[in-house]
């Protein structure tokens, strides 16, 4: 069993590591490509492409033009972003046997990366899947990186005693056409909050729920998704009422 998460546009690259390992990234060669690509546009390119500010766009295009692949600032992955999602799982709390049970069970899809392991060293940057970018497979990442995650996830699911993927990213990173390429069981995971007399998913609680499933995984060490349903953490719990074979539903009465 897989869990796939997204990245965070948020990065910290300052907080003391807890650990010494890091692996290298599969599609080392493929990031190189779009590093070239990117070193040609200007930073205007860039906050059009991306619909950032001038100043995160100035920061980007300094980061891919002074791109050091072997010597470059990096660490692992899992302790670089800093968003909602990472803010779940925690991940500075682990010790050395969770890194490794993270690294079994955890993926985190990227428009830089392709598909990141957690201990793979990565370098700052800010390069969102839903980009526009013209390369030659076609003309946006999509097109890029969709048939290559694809190929390496159902690579992987298939030495996995339990060949299902879990699906706890967003639908900029898992959308609809990466899903039809997996080859096996595909689980999705929605996490609601109680809104007057309803639930719906708000953003910054779903977000940080995602990794709290992740964190849950990786600490129980889970190799079945049936056991997902005995999630808790945080007040959420399993809905069978709204929860499908392949979408499991997480309601939340009261925020923490």
């Amino acid at each position: 069993m897989l869990t796939v998460l997204s990245p965070s546009k948020n990065l910290d690259f300052e907080k003391a590591l807890t650990t010494r390992k890091q692996t290298e990234p599969t599609f080392h060669e493929r990031t190189s490509e779009l590093i070239t690509q990117l070193q040609k546009l200007s930073a205007r390119n860039l906050a059009e492409m991306m619909d950032i500010s001038d100043d995160l766009a100035g920061l980007n295009y300094e980061r891919y033009q002074n791109w050091t692949t072997v010597n470059g600032k990096r660490r692992p992955a899992i302790l670089s972003f800093r968003g909602d999602v990472y803010l779940g799982l925690g991940a500075e709390s682990f010790g050395e046997r969770d890194l490794t049970a993270a690294q079994r069970r955890l993926r985190i899809l990227s428009g830089l990366y392709g598909v990141l392991r957690p201990l793979d060293a990565i370098q700052p940057y800010r390069l969102e899947m839903g980009s526009t970018l013209l390369n030659k497979q076609g003309s946006d990442l999509y097109a890029y990186w969709n048939d290559e995650i694809a190929t390496a996830l159902n690579s992987e699911l298939a030495n996995h005693k339990s060949a299902v993927l879990v699906n706890a990213a967003s639908n900029e990173y898992m959308s609809d056409d990466l899903v039809r390429k997996i080859n096996y069981r595909v689980v999705h995971c929605k996490f609601l909050q109680r809104h007057r007399d309803d639930y719906r998913f708000m953003s910054y609680y779903g977000k940080r729920a995602r990794g709290l499933l992740a964190r849950f995984v990786v600490l129980s060490r889970l190799d079945n998704p049936s056991r997902l349903r005995d999630f808790n953490a945080e007040g959420y719990y399993y809905s069978h009422e709204r929860s499908t074979r392949d979408s499991f539903v997480f309601l939340r009465d009261h925020r923490p």
